[in-house]
């Protein structure tokens, strides 16, 4: 059996690569084969690294303007590429040779696009009296929050929630669902 690779691309705390991992460590036929940051401060490295996982960290000039992170991605053999938390643009290039993943903390289109992730995102829904929020598991494509939907899930706002309140519903949905729509789409691609 042909095991399909995941590759995770995170710059921060890293809490849905954390979940993520742990949904496929028992997995025979797919595996977190690495986590790549751009920020070498991020503690998704460390949760990978006490996961067992390979990482990789790469700066600015090894993302847009070399093949560097291709690669690497195409040395591991890496079916799908999974954004938890990873703040940059994807390239042109990774879009065009990779499948791309992301999740938003919000339904979109609503609240995406650039500068509009955490906390950010949160106030903004909470600001414009939003009766719900959610999350959107999206194809990636050369824009930010913009790739083909691929699945939506909602919670209800209160008028008493605050940024983090929100947060942490919304981490709540990504946890649940992320992990499980990245098994079904990478049980759907084709192994080359």
């Amino acid at each position: 059996m042909n095991v399909k690779r995941i590759a995770l691309l995170a710059s921060g705390s890293g809490s849905n690569a954390q979940k993520i991992i742990e949904y496929f460590a028992d997995s025979k036929s797919i595996r977190v084969d690495c986590l790549l940051s751009n920020n070498p401060d991020a503690f998704a490295i460390e949760r990978a690294r006490n996961a067992g996982v390979d990482t990789l960290i790469f700066n600015r000039e090894q993302f847009y303007h070399s093949s560097f992170v291709s690669d690497w991605l195409h040395l591991r053999k890496i079916d799908l590429i999974v954004l938890a938390g990873f703040l940059w643009l994807v390239p042109e290039n990774l879009v065009r040779e990779f499948e791309i993943v992301n999740i938003h903390p919000a339904i979109l289109p609503k609240y995406g696009g650039k500068n509009m992730y955490g906390m950010n995102v949160h106030k903004a829904v909470i600001g414009q009296k939003e009766k719900y929020s959610g999350i959107t598991i999206h194809y990636v494509n050369e824009q930010y929050d913009d790739g083909a939907i691929i699945f939506q899930a909602s919670c209800p706002v209160s008028e008493d929630d605050s940024p983090e309140t929100l947060a942490g519903k919304i981490h709540a949905l990504e946890h649940q669902y992320y992990p499980k729509i990245i098994e079904e789409i990478i049980l759907k691609i084709k192994k080359s």
